[in-house]
């Protein structure tokens, strides 16, 4: 490692398949709209482990780690949002600002994100003894510190405990947000929530703060299912244990439900989901796919629903959310005691502590672990 910059424990994963690995990494100086934001709380999502898994996301080798909340302690000379000092929560979205998806606030659509990389001719933003490392979403935090765009910063109320708000970014910015911004979820609507980590315990409070009076939980885990019960569940279901879409009919009285969310990247629980739908019910596919995965689908009036029942399938992408509104607007919410965090962070752990965390998280005995950083001041 070469140059000006700042070095940093951080977990490195250098190849698909590859367990995490604490090591020293170098991270440059910000220049530009960068931001180096010291890290005080990086959330554990699943999505960390699927990239490690299959790949998929960027090149090796890579820092993951994509739910940050921290303290910024230097900008670059273009920044004009966010200064040293400043609260932050970071989002997994990388709105360039320009395009016509993000001048329309559709951040989370936006077709130019590799417009936030430095430049080729720029040194890398990080790098070790073996050369330069990426960084998952243009994030990176499962280290120390982490060198982001402003664009994908925003400043919160310093009140917000460090480690509820790591997961806002994620968990609930997507949780939360393919409720209010994608389904838009009505009062007295029912919704029914395959998948109860991290995720799906924000769909269900989210759903029940937007009045849904049927909110069913779906999970194979009895700690999971017991959680959407205290974060507003009126019924849950063990989908080892029958015929999940059978019983969500029998709750909604022969009725299904008009809004499906699956949480899980799992083929045949959206079929599933698909089986539970009422009259003009959605499918929300939240939670990714591993790559070549395929859902059947039989929209023909004699083999399925979908056409006479005005049924449909959609996919999203972090709840749609515009998390330069949102984000803020969640914060508020935990801080007035009306959005639960606190039963979400199950606990926090060193960056030595990440395997044996995510361990927990795959046995699904945990809704969410977060890695805590003290302050360096």
């Amino acid at each position: 490692m070469t140059g000006k910059g700042f070095v940093v424990r951080a977990v490195v994963t250098r190849k698909t398949g590859q367990s995490f690995e604490v090591s020293e990494v170098r991270i440059a100086e910000p220049i530009g709209q960068e931001v180096l934001v010291e890290v005080r709380a990086s959330g554990l999502c699943h999505s960390d482990i699927s990239v490690a898994r299959t790949g998929m996301g960027g090149d090796w080798p890579m820092v993951l780690g994509h739910e940050i909340a921290g303290v910024v302690v230097a900008v670059g000379p273009s920044a004009s949002r966010i200064k040293v000092g400043d609260h932050v929560v970071a989002a997994a979205l990388r709105p360039c600002g320009q395009c016509s998806a993000c001048l329309k606030g559709a951040v989370w659509s936006c077709s130019q994100p590799n417009a936030l990389d430095r430049d080729s001719e720029d040194a890398p933003r990080l790098e070790d003894k073996h050369g330069p490392v990426g960084q998952m979403q243009g994030l990176g935090g499962f280290a120390e510190k982490a060198l982001v765009h402003e664009n994908q910063l925003v400043s919160i109320d310093p009140a917000m405990p460090f480690a509820q708000a790591s997961i806002i970014g994620c968990a609930v910015a997507t949780g939360g947000g393919v409720v209010l911004n994608v389904a838009k979820v009505q009062p007295g609507e029912s919704v029914a929530v395959f998948g109860c980590g991290g995720v799906g315990l924000n769909a269900i409070q989210v759903a029940a703060m937007a009045g849904a009076t049927r909110i069913i939980g779906v999970d194979i885990q009895p700690d999971k299912l017991e959680l959407a019960k205290k974060f507003g569940a009126t019924d849950v279901i063990d989908s080892t244990t029958g015929d999940t879409a059978e019983v969500i009919h029998q709750l909604t009285g022969s009725q299904g439900v008009q809004h499906a969310f699956v949480m899980v990247g799992v083929p045949q629980v959206t079929q599933t989901a698909l089986q539970s739908l009422g009259q003009s019910g959605t499918v929300y596919l939240v939670g990714g796919m591993s790559p070549g995965s395929e859902v059947a689908l039989r929209p023909s009036p004699g083999d399925s629903l979908l056409l006479p029942f005005q049924q449909g399938i959609r996919g999203t992408w972090l709840g749609s959310s515009n998390f330069y509104h949102d984000i803020p607007m969640y914060v508020d919410l935990y801080l007035q005691g009306r959005l639960n965090l606190d039963d979400l962070v199950s606990r926090t752990i060193s960056i030595d502590d990440i395997d044996e965390a995510y361990e927990e998280l795959e046995r699904g005995s945990i809704a969410r672990s977060v890695i805590t950083f003290p302050a360096k001041s």
